[in-house]
């Protein structure tokens, strides 16, 4: 049997990895802005415990339209060009950004518009998630999967370093200057989707409505007790140890690491996760997957609980560095069995319902650490989310045994037939 291609061997491919890199890159440097004028916003009337409940607010404003509108995005996903999807959503992304560079330089950023910023970001993401990762399956061999995962996550990873890490210097030299430079980053990640040719599709199901479609794809998840319990776990664990929408805070109030430590602190998770991602897009993860996601998310607690007790800028640099690596186990575990164990037909759908439960985790995780941040403080407010993401997880091990089992990626042999990645429609 001949090896498997490597990913960026598939010009296709190529042309979704650098799309996603841009787009990254674009989308964590907007929004570490957007934080941090939201913060200081706020400081200007509030204490720093209230202030840090709006950033929370900002979290749940990002989440109420993409919980509302994930029937939707996943029918849409798997029913129409997935390309295309990409392509209006990207577009949109670079005139938020540029609309956002414009109101910073005139002066007219306010709360409010920040707001309506977030619920627009929000709708666009919506529709964007299930739309990319359903596409990318399509692009490369099943066997290519798991490193072209892997490599994906090095690009969303990187996006996730390289934006704030020039976001902040950027913001000190021109505040407006950072949405200037999204906008132009999401124009490329357009361009680059336009590049992508046709690719293969299961035939949709044309004998069912809408809404029973829909109904499937939500049963199906329900139904496979793994693919089940690797979100739910992503779901608790993250929505519980989420310690990003408290670093303008950390840096500010506690850390009194102005701009720079800023961006220090919001990349450091990435630089973890952008190393095991390395190591896994040369040597895929093959044996004892499962476990693997278990203690990883376990060690996501430890590091969350570091990071609230530090003091220290570089102590917490460490620990976010840590919580990132051990994110990064647990999103190419969970994406690979995800995707390998769920038919092309209904990847949409299903992929909507992830990520629906990974922004529930991210934006209410955000939402529920800036509503505990005014009741008991940011710092108690981290170290409680970390202990409680240990329990769940070692609660989770014995509600999906599932997961502990699962030795490999390898999806069941009766998962229904796809077509061959290149097939043109």
């Amino acid at each position: 049997m001949s090896p498997a291609p490597h990913p960026f061997t598939i010009a296709n491919y190529r042309y979704l990895w650098f799309s996603r890199l841009a787009s990254m890159f674009a989308l964590y440097a907007m929004m570490l802005i957007l934080g941090w004028q939201a913060y200081n916003l706020a400081r200007e009337d509030m204490g720093i415990s209230a202030s840090a409940g709006i950033l929370g607010l900002l979290g749940l404003l990002q989440f109420v339209p993409l919980f509302i509108l994930t029937p939707l995005v996943g029918w849409v996903a798997d029913h129409m060009d997935r390309r295309w999807i990409a392509r209006i959503v990207l577009a949109a992304q670079a005139l938020i950004a540029l609309a956002l560079g414009l109101m910073t330089a005139s002066g007219g950023i306010t709360l409010g518009s920040i707001y309506v910023i977030a619920v627009l970001l929000g709708i666009c993401r919506a529709f964007l998630g299930p739309a990319i990762t359903s596409l990318a399956p399509n692009l490369v061999p099943k066997a290519s999967l798991p490193r072209a995962i892997a490599l994906s996550t090095i690009a969303w990873q990187v996006g996730v370093i390289a934006g704030p890490g020039m976001a902040g210097p950027l913001y000190k030299v021109d505040a407006a200057l950072p949405y200037f430079v999204c906008a132009a980053l999401y124009t490329l990640a357009t361009l680059a989707i336009f590049l992508i040719g046709p690719v293969p599709r299961a035939a949709a199901d044309k004998t069912k409505s809408p809404l029973q479609q829909v109904g499937d794809g939500m049963a199906y998840v329900w139904t496979n007790k793994l693919v089940l319990g690797a979100i739910t776990l992503d779901l608790l664990v993250m929505f519980l140890a989420g310690a990003t929408a408290m670093i303008p805070v950390f840096a500010k109030d506690i850390l009194n690491a102005g701009e720079i430590g800023l961006s220090l602190l919001a990349a450091s998770p990435a630089v973890g996760a952008v190393i095991v991602a390395l190591i896994f897009s040369f040597a895929p993860l093959s044996k004892n997957v499962g476990n693997s996601m278990l203690v990883a998310m376990a060690v996501f607690g430890l590091g969350t609980i570091g990071f609230g007790l530090s003091t220290n800028l570089y102590l917490s640099m460490a620990c976010l560095g840590i919580c990132g690596a051990a994110d990064m186990f647990g999103v190419y575990v969970r994406s690979s069995l995800i995707q390998l164990h769920t038919p092309d037909a209904k990847r949409g759908r299903v992929g909507a319902v992830s990520q629906m439960t990974i922004s529930a985790s991210n934006e209410l995780g955000d939402a529920l650490s800036g509503g505990l941040a005014v009741l008991v403080g940011p710092i108690a407010a981290i170290v409680a989310g970390g202990a409680g993401a240990i329990v769940v997880t070692g609660l989770w091990s014995r509600l999906f045994p599932q997961l502990g089992a699962a030795k490999t990626f390898d999806p069941p042999e009766d998962l229904e037939s796809e077509p061959a990645a290149g097939m043109k429609r």
